[in-house]
């Protein structure tokens, strides 16, 4: 079957599609400035929220694998903040795969809408990691160290912070230096929503009251941490993905177990697992499937490698258009 005859031609975005080098599907919809009418383009930046925690993890395994830190490593030997409540014996391997505890700044399991965190706390203010710290630092941890999985997006400014005390540089400008220039994602970035530079698109989410949309600058944060808010295109993501695993950023052992099922318990089989920074779809049939993902207002992002037929899988929509969905598709079809 075609793949452009299942998916929804109502889909605002980029979806873009390789196998072996080869592209086999590529698709551009929708305006990354909707009034100017200006549409997305391949080389359209897209904000894509939580996937960053990917290029975090990489950046942390990189400093493992140069022996300047350890899994084992613990906040309180690592960090020289005031911890208050937060257990300092918290290591980095848990910080890595959601097991920490730690209080996380938007809890998923007690918050619906990511935009709510700015209702008494500017989002202007978020333009470093430390910025986040208000948010969280002074709760109690959510249950102790290493007892279960649950998706804590302050780990990953925990992470963040933890490059920056490491190589004394801020935790983006050590992404780009050690990925992203490695890469050749020269459109990758995290961008300053009221300083973007040319090629972003705007993010548009649906006023149901007005019938119109609106943009997104007061419902994310600024700039984006080490919990995520990278802005990339579609082709970076594909040269991110070939240098990760063609040992480029790291060795391959350790890539092996950034994509290998590090937590979680599978019970939502769409879900999966969770490795470093990236999610673990099991496959009984072959290799596990490895994917990284991004949901903020207006922002949806999913990209997906398949190593048993060396397909890599890119969806990004400024307009938070359904990427699950159109992955799923995508699966049925070319898997």
């Amino acid at each position: 079957m075609d793949i452009s005859q299942i998916i929804d031609s109502n889909f605002r975005g980029n979806i873009y599609i390789v196998q072996n080098s080869q592209v086999i599907y590529e698709r551009e919809n929708g305006f990354a400035d909707l009034p100017n009418e200006i549409p997305n383009t391949l080389e359209t930046k897209f904000a894509t929220a939580s996937a960053g925690k990917a290029f975090v993890a990489v950046g942390i395994l990189q400093l493992i694998e140069r022996e300047k830190i350890s899994l084992d490593d613990t906040l309180g030997n690592l960090l020289d903040i005031e911890l208050h409540k937060i257990d300092k014996g918290v290591t980095v391997k848990q910080l890595l795969t959601h097991t920490s505890g730690v209080p996380d700044y938007f809890d998923e399991t007690v918050m619906d809408e990511y935009e709510d965190l700015w209702t008494d706390f500017p989002n202007y203010k978020i333009r470093h990691n430390r910025d986040l710290l208000p948010l969280f630092i002074d709760k109690p941890m959510m249950y102790p160290k290493g007892e279960k999985f649950q998706y804590n997006n302050s780990g990953y400014v925990l992470l963040a912070l933890i490059i920056e005390a490491v190589t004394g540089i801020e935790f983006d400008q050590y992404l780009k230096a050690n990925i992203f220039d490695i890469c050749g994602m020269k459109s990758t970035g995290y961008y300053e929503l009221d300083r973007l530079p040319a090629g972003c698109a705007n993010h548009y989410i649906r006023c149901a009251d007005k019938k119109n949309y609106r943009t997104n600058i007061y419902s994310t944060d600024v700039k984006g941490t080490g919990a995520g808010g990278a802005f990339v295109t579609v082709k970076d993501i594909i040269r991110f993905w070939n240098s990760l695993l063609d040992g480029k950023l790291l060795l391959k052992e350790l890539v092996s177990e950034m994509l290998r099922k590090q937590s979680g318990d599978g019970g939502d089989p769409e879900e999966g697992y969770y490795g470093y920074g990236m999610w673990i779809i099991d496959n009984p049939k072959g290799k596990d499937f490895a994917y990284f993902q991004g949901m903020d207002p207006g922002v949806s992002f999913l990209s997906e490698y398949n190593p048993n037929n060396g397909m890599i899988s890119v969806l990004v929509s400024n307009y938070g258009d359904n990427v699950w969905r159109e992955m799923r598709k995508i699966r049925e079809v070319l898997y």
